[in-house]
């Protein structure tokens, strides 16, 4: 078994970091700004590290963004600085790309008379072949999404001048995204025109939005929502979807052949707001369902089953539903902690648990629990918490997870960390269940979690529990791949992939 200090290297949720969150509105004669500030609110969760939006009136784009939460970025006189009828926004979780300002979106550029701005939520995985297809050299772009941006720029710069049709943005899209290969969820605007685009998997999910008088584009639901729009689908894998006074267009930029909708399994999991909806399905309803099936699964005789706040809560009541025993309130967490609190040191990061989570001891003492989370990734959260909950008085500590052992690096949006940072990997259930000291675990089983969803025929990635990749993987693939020298291992050809 690995040393403690190696398995427990990391932050205070240990669990997969978020993938972002993008936001678009056309909606002429209405605060754009403010929904979107208020849009932007509602994927808070998708990403803390940047915020930011763009804005135009019809002659200008105007890019406001910064390192921090939204509310940190933005306040009523920046908000009132923003006038115009169309905007896009931006949280930030990096997956490619250091979390600096120059990182932050939307990424702007400038081809002539021609601006735009964009917002991706995803992760390439041929960033360093299309940089090296371009000749840039290292640094010139330091993120996937600044690559997009310069790579849509160059075509603007080749198209001749300004179509009268006004299309230029579209057809310079056209172009580009049939080169990028992985995961990305796009909102693109230029002066005239919100664009949204779902790269031909689906990994990442956006959907489009109507208001009384113009349309919006979201990541998830509820940010539609808060403004007032009324849902009206999810884009399509492989689908673009340009908003424009005529009302929203759908194109397919991607060759058939391509589109394979595989829809991240950890949304329902874990990303995802309960009150979102994916594949037409609740995610509420999909987590209850899981516990269920774990209770079917993985019964346990107990006293009282608790989630851990937030996605093990609506889980722990459907184990509780199943099994019948009565669901209660093990821990109380503390809301207004971030949820990237860095500890140097292992009794440090044992004291930042109790910051985030402390137990109930009047409900624990004495009694068997049932502990439902979302997923093990380094064991540090859960480690910590049986130990909390066995000093409260807990005679039993029964972990029950629902997703499976997650063993492989995500590449399409989500930061696992490397796969030697990955328990699952290098331990048995068994030795995981010795490691975090609870008297028994039980994961979910994928057909199980798949089923749960309410839609096993969609379409799912699950390449974090099986390793198979729906989209080759580049074995240089990494988080700052543009802003390192490049790494070459003897003997190794760039294009080599994992499959």
């Amino acid at each position: 078994m690995p040393p403690a200090d190696d398995l427990d290297d990391g932050s205070l949720d240990d669990g997969p970091k978020e993938a972002c969150g993008v936001f678009g509105v056309y909606a002429p004669g209405q605060p754009v700004a403010h929904l979107t500030y208020l849009g932007l609110f509602a994927l808070q969760h998708r990403g803390q590290e940047s915020a930011g939006m763009a804005v135009s009136d019809g002659e200008d784009v105007t890019v406001v963004k910064d390192q921090g939460l939204v509310a940190a970025v933005f306040d009523d006189r920046t908000l009132a600085g923003l006038d115009g009828h169309l905007a896009i926004g931006h949280c930030r979780y990096s997956t490619t790309g250091s979390s600096t300002w120059r990182n932050a979106q939307p990424a702007y550029r400038g081809a002539g008379a021609r601006h735009f701005a964009l917002g991706h939520n995803g992760n390439l995985t041929n960033t360093e072949a299309l940089a090296a297809e371009e000749g840039m050299l290292p640094g010139t772009v330091t993120s996937d999404t600044d690559l997009v941006a310069e790579l849509i720029g160059n075509e603007l710069g080749h198209l001749p001048e300004e179509a009268s049709d006004d299309r230029d943005l579209e057809r310079a899209l056209a172009k580009v995204l049939p080169r990028l290969e992985g995961a990305f969820s796009l909102v693109v605007m230029d002066e005239a025109h919100v664009i949204g685009v779902r790269d031909p998997n689906g990994f990442r999910p956006l959907c489009l939005g109507k208001l009384d008088h113009g349309w919006v584009l979201a990541s998830e639901s509820p940010a539609l929502d808060i403004v007032g729009a009324h849902f009206v689908r999810e884009l399509d894998p492989g689908e673009m979807v340009v908003i424009d006074a005529s009302g929203p267009r759908s194109l397919r930029p991607f060759p058939d052949e391509r589109v394979d909708p595989r829809l991240c399994l950890f949304e329902f999991v874990y990303f995802a707001r309960p009150d979102t909806r994916l594949y037409n399905q609740s995610v509420h309803q999909a987590r209850i369902r899981i516990g269920e099936q774990l209770a079917e699964q993985a019964p346990v005789e107990a006293d009282m089953v608790m989630g851990v706040p937030e996605s093990g809560v609506p889980a722990a009541e459907g184990f509780a539903r199943r099994s019948g025993i009565p669901f209660g309130q093990g821990v109380v967490k503390n809301r207004y902690i971030g949820r990237s609190f860095i500890a140097p040191s292992q009794e440090l990061r044992a004291r930042a648990v109790r910051m985030k989570l402390n137990p109930l001891r009047e409900n624990v003492a004495g009694k068997r629990i049932v502990v439902v989370d979302d997923s093990i990734v380094r064991g540090t959260t859960q480690k910590q918490l049986t130990k909390m909950l066995r000093e409260a008085g807990a005679t039993e500590v029964h972990l029950r997870i629902t997703s499976p052992p997650v063993k492989w690096s995500c590449f399409y949006g989500i930061d696992t960390g490397d796969r030697t940072e990955l328990l699952a990997a290098s331990l048995t259930v068994d030795e995981i269940r010795d490691y975090l000291n609870v008297d028994t675990l039980a994961y979910v089983n994928l057909d199980r979690l798949v089923a749960s969803t309410g839609a096993p025929g969609a379409g799912f990635c699950d390449a974090c529990f099986t390793g198979s990749y729906p989209v080759a993987v580049p074995v240089t693939l990494r988080k700052h791949v543009l802003e390192e020298p490049p790494v070459r291992l003897p003997g190794t050809p760039v294009q080599t992939t994992i499959d």
